[in-house]
């Protein structure tokens, strides 16, 4: 029996790594492309704020082709709804049946995702999924990864923590109700090297920014089903990375 075609759902940061460093030992699926929602507006990947040009030359240290989901500034679900329905489509047309992610234990995200992809004839694979995130992390560590966090939420990490290196003083430092994998959306990280990299992605530091964004008003422009409470608006500190 063949593998899977499969194309893997890279963010640049450490969950998505360590999630295909498992998907590609797997003899089942075949990963084949990396897809990666780009900012066109700034040129970014999507919420990490990590430049596309970053982005491009992980996926040469990868070996794995990439395909950038362009989306505006901001997009509503309604406009990413159709983008990533179009993009799947087409994916499927080509012959990818698997699509990979590098999701934990958030199961409103999951059934979304799945549901969304049952629609395109797409099966949904999670390599890591309800995996112990404090394990995680310290695998990932222990396995060689180095990644460098790039967002942090402003609300539960204060500037400090944008712009370092994850290691075992990183996690000591982390407050008790913060994920060690920022699960939660805590935090985003970039990777630079590790075990599945040919070479590391040089970068230097470059601006440290906050950034304020209103929450969605409309109830269909998120894609969890929960019914907490969230802010009108959300602070992130960013910290640039200027590739070398």
């Amino acid at each position: 029996m063949l593998p899977y075609r499969s194309y893997f759902n890279w963010s640049g940061g450490k969950d998505s790594a360590l999630a295909l460093h498992y998907a590609l030992q797997q003899p089942a699926y075949s990963i084949e492309r990396l897809i990666t929602s780009v900012n066109s507006t700034y040129n970014r990947i999507s919420m990490h704020g990590v430049r596309a040009e970053l982005l491009e030359q992980q996926a040469g240290a990868l070996g794995i082709p990439l395909q950038q989901l362009r989306m505006s500034d901001q997009p509503t679900m309604t406009e990413y709804n159709q983008a990533m329905a179009a993009l799947t489509a087409s994916l499927y047309k080509e012959g990818f049946t698997h699509s990979v992610f590098g999701d934990i234990f958030l199961e409103d995200l999951r059934k979304y995702r799945e549901e969304r992809l049952a629609e395109q004839h797409i099966s949904a694979y999670f390599p890591i999924w309800k995996r112990d995130t404090t394990e995680l992390i310290h695998e990932f560590i222990d396995l060689g990864f180095k990644t460098i966090t790039v967002c942090v939420k402003s609300e539960l990490l204060d500037q400090s923590f944008v712009g370092r290196v994850i290691d075992k003083d990183f996690l000591k430092d982390l407050p008790s109700n913060v994920d060690p994998c920022g699960e939660n959306g805590e935090f985003h990280t970039f990777v630079f090297d590790g075990p599945i990299f040919k070479q590391p992605i040089p970068f230097t530091l470059g601006e440290k920014v906050f950034r304020e964004y209103q929450a969605p008003k409309d109830q269909d422009d998120n894609c969890f089903t929960g019914k907490a409470k969230r802010p009108a608006s959300m602070g992130f500190w960013f910290y640039d990375l200027l590739p070398v």
